[in-house]
Formats: structure tokens, C-alpha cells, sequence
């Protein structure tokens, strides 16, 4: 089975199943959330997947975008489309910020830099007035989309988010197989190499981490705008490592694996005390009533799992089952 044949038929699938997730039930804030986590993923995994290059500091371009969005939007009161534009932009900037010290540094210290950075605009998210403390940045209004469409309807505001996280989703997509995309992943694979050819390496790094940060930061200034607030969650380090797990679990260096990836946890931490209460009643054991008071437990179990049974992420190993499949059934028809 030719596996990218028939990629587009499942990503189309899947977007029919998001066109019609709201009238099958399904709740449309909850979605929407699960998809500004996707891009959220997906954005990381440009970074991750394709360059090599682990970053512990996203949480800074979701939670820095999210509270400059909902500022804008709250006090400035810029429309939406303008919101969503800031935060594009902060995220950028801040990534620009972060990329210029942390290409200069390779492996864990490269790494640490990022969480640092991280934490230092954690501090001032704590600390900045205009921000809300430990309250957060509440009561964000949507506003009216160009000042025609009202987005109050959960149902407008859904559709307009999936068109937003689809677009940027084929930007990543597009980025990924363009001549830019190749010689990212030439400087995963192998950067002396990619150094005695005649490239940058440095420059393309920095790029990368820019449109990665952007990404991220269009995905934190979305979430203000469909939940109405930006708390200091979207900036701690848990937000960084829940990117990171994400995409791990997923399928690192996949385009689906960070949307499955996403799914997984995002589910995990909402549906795991309504499965609990299910099992609790099913099987009358008590202790199952506690599973939503462990949602971390459960979610590093399952990482643990999947790093040792799945060390490629639930698509990774799928397409990898799917390749190995192609390749004895062509070694069976040949001659």
C-alpha cells in the first residue's frame, strides 16, 4: 500500500468529519480546543520533527500570543481578525528572540535555553499588571470577524476556527515539501553535510524557528478568542511539555502524527473522569472514581508506553507496519 497514495483521502475523511462534528453531537468548544492544540502540535513538530531541533519553551509563543490577543481585543478593542494577527506576530517575535540565542548552542544546552527563556516571560505573566496575575486574562469578547460575522455562536466561531487551523495546517504542509523543507530536514539528518554544501544552517534554523513560533502563537491567540480568556497555564512549562508529549505520542517527524497525538492527550486529560465513573459503575470498583483526580498519571503511563512499545508514535509505527506490508507484498509479486 502506497501510504502517501492515499494520505489526501484520509486527511479529506478527515475534514468532512470535522465539517460535520458539531450536527453529530459532538461539542463544538471542546473540538475547537483540540484543534488549537493540533496546530499547537503541529507547529512544534516543524520545529522537532523535521529540523532536530527540541525546544522546552513553547509554552511562551502559546501563552505570549494568547495574552496579547485577549489584551488587544479586551482594552484595545481590535476585532478579531486583528487579534488573531497580533498574536501571529508576537509569537514570531518572541521566536525570533528565542531562536537568535538557541541556534548558537547545540543539544541539551540549546534546550535549556528555551526553557529559561520560558520561564523568565512565565515570571512575567505573574507579575505584569495588564495580564491578571494568577486570575488570568478573563472575559475576552469575540467580536464580529471584519466586523460583519458575529462570532458569539459557538457554531461561527467552530467554522471560522477550522478554516483557521486548516490553513495553517497546509502552510506546515507546504512548507515541509517546498526546497526550504528539504533542507531542513537535510540539517536533522546530517548538518556537517548540509555545512559543507554551501548552506546556512544557522539562517535556515532561525527561519524555522520563527515560522514554528508563529504557528504556535496564531494557535494561543485562537484559543483566547474561542474560550474568552488567557491564563498562566497556556505559558508554564506543563504547556511545553504537553507539546512535546503530543507529538511524541503521535509520531515525531509525521505530518498526522501530532494531530493524533493531540487527540490522544487532549481526550485523556477532558473524557478520563466521565471513563472512570464508567468503569466505576460497570465493574463496582471504587478506586476507578479517582482516575480524574490522576489525569497526569494515567497521560505519563501512557508516554511511557508509547516510548517503549511505539518508539516511532501511534503513526509512525503504523506507517512504518504500512511501508513493510508494500514492500513483502512487491517482494512476493516480483519475478
Amino acid at each position: 500500500m502506497n501510504v502517501k497514495k492515499f494520505a489526501p483521502i484520509g486527511y479529506g475523511l478527515l475534514l468532512l468529519g470535522l465539517i460535520a462534528a458539531p450536527f453529530l453531537g459532538a461539542y463544538p468548544v471542546f473540538v475547537m480546543k483540540l484543534l488549537c492544540f493540533a496546530l499547537f502540535a503541529s507547529a512544534f513538530n516543524l520545529l522537532l520533527g523535521y529540523t532536530g531541533l527540541l525546544s522546552f519553551g513553547h509554552a511562551a509563543f502559546l501563552g505570549g500570543a494568547a495574552y496579547v490577543t485577549g489584551h488587544a481585543m479586551k482594552v484595545w478593542g481590535a476585532t478579531p481578525e486583528l487579534g488573531l494577527l497580533a498574536g501571529l506576530l508576537s509569537g514570531a517575535l518572541l521566536g525570533l528572540v528565542m531562536g537568535w540565542f538557541t541556534i548558537r548552542r547545540q543539544g541539551i544546552y540549546a534546550t535549556m535555553i528555551t526553557l529559561a527563556l520560558a520561564q523568565m516571560l512565565f515570571f512575567a505573566a505573574l507579575q505584569m499588571p495588564f495580564t491578571g496575575g494568577e486570575d488570568g486574562l478573563q472575559g475576552v469578547p469575540r467580536g464580529k470577524l471584519f466586523g460583519v460575522i458575529d462570532l458569539a455562536s459557538d457554531l461561527t466561531m467552530y467554522y471560522v476556527c477550522l478554516i483557521v487551523v486548516v490553513a495553517a495546517f497546509l502552510l506546515i504542509v507546504r512548507t515541509i515539501y517546498s526546497p526550504f523543507g528539504q533542507v531542513l530536514k537535510g540539517i536533522k539528518e546530517n548538518e556537517p553535510r548540509a555545512i559543507s554544501l554551501g548552506y546556512d544552517v544557522n539562517r535556515f534554523k532561525l527561519l524555522a524557528f520563527v515560522i514554528s513560533a508563529a504557528l504556535s502563537g496564531l494557535a494561543g491567540a485562537l484559543k483566547t478568542v474561542v474560550l474568552g480568556f488567557a491564563t498562566l497555564s497556556d505559558v508554564h512549562w506543563t504547556a511545553s511539555g504537553h507539546v512535546v508529549l503530543m507529538t511524541l505520542v503521535g509520531g515525531m517527524g509525521t505530518l498526522s502524527g501530532p494531530l493524533v497525538g493531540s487527540a490522544v492527550v487532549v481526550l485523556l486529560e477532558n473524557k478520563i473522569g466521565e471513563l472512570g465513573t464508567f468503569l466505576a459503575r460497570l465493574t463496582s470498583v471504587e478506586w476507578f472514581n479517582t482516575l480524574g483526580e490522576s489525569v497526569t498519571i494515567v497521560t505519563g503511563l501512557i508516554f511511557v508506553v508509547c516510548v517503549l512499545a511505539f518508539r516511532r508514535g501511534i503513526m509512525g509505527e503504523l506507517i512504518a507496519w504500512l511501508e513493510r506490508r508494500r514492500g513483502a507484498v512487491g517482494a512476493n509479486r516480483a519475478p
